[in-house]
């Protein structure tokens, strides 16, 4: 079984992300970039899935620019064996939208002929959510989202998925597609035999008008701005002042 598995570069989650002056966006000019931690997830379950024998290929795909490859190649270093890079000079946080992606890897899937889609549940910096579900509607596959255990066996995956009341537990006939929680799995660190090895592994580029996917935007962001500073707190001096506080300044009682 081949295993596609979606890899995003997003800023750094330890970066502490600037708003642009005009508001356009976040700023990313010589700011740290990484892989989507969600997608670190998605490519070590396809690895463990590889090595304990239901997988016999892992391919990673990107969509972006030149400087998206690097991430490709962490998961080729990670244990993928070759990547794709669909390449675009639209803005991956904003102009890269979950239905085009998804679009995209309609095509691949078709192109590749994967049996199972891997993906983070949603991305870092426009925290979607949606390229899973969108995909698996297309290819009208099953879909098992937010799972925090996979296991494939006779034709089938079981995911448990991490649900509001606690864990749900979907047997899901292959093939599937599956997006992944932080409690998955702990991502391993590329090793430095391995990351030698990962830059002779294959990285094949294609165009998205080859794929038939118009990548054209249609959602336009306004603006981007701030959270609210947090205001400082107060000290009382007695349990009837904080109720006081809360019940005529608050409101909440």
């Amino acid at each position: 079984m081949k295993v596609l598995v979606a890899v995003k570069r997003v800023i750094d989650y330890n970066v502490n992300v600037r708003v642009k002056a005009d508001r356009s966006g976040v700023e990313t000019a010589n700011v740290k970039m990484s892989m989507n931690p969600f997608d670190e997830i998605a490519v070590e379950a396809a690895v463990r899935l590889k090595e304990a024998g239901a997988a016999t290929e892992i391919v990673a795909v990107s969509v972006g620019g030149a400087a998206c490859q690097e991430t490709i190649r962490t998961a080729l270093a990670m244990g993928a064996d070759r990547g794709i890079q669909v390449k675009t000079d639209l803005a991956t946080d904003t102009q890269v939208q979950p239905l085009a992606v998804a679009k995209i890897l309609k095509a691949l899937v078709a192109k590749e002929g994967a049996g199972l889609v891997l993906l983070g549940k949603q991305a870092i910096d426009d925290d979607s959510n949606q390229t899973a579900q969108m995909l698996a509607a297309l290819l009208g596959w099953p879909q098992g989202t937010f799972a925090s255990k996979l296991a494939i066996a006779d034709g089938k995956a079981q995911v448990t998925r991490e649900v509001d009341g606690g864990l749900e537990t979907v047997s899901l006939k292959m093939p599937a597609v599956v997006s992944v929680d932080l409690r998955l799995n702990e991502p391993r660190y590329a090793s430095l035999p391995n990351i030698m090895k990962a830059k002779k592994k294959p990285i094949e580029t294609v165009e998205p008008a080859a794929l038939g996917v118009d990548m054209a935007p249609r959602l336009k962001t306004l603006k981007v701005v701030e959270p609210a500073k947090r205001q400082a707190g107060v000290k009382v001096a007695s349990v009837a002042e904080l109720v006081d506080k809360l019940r005529n300044e608050a409101k909440v009682i």
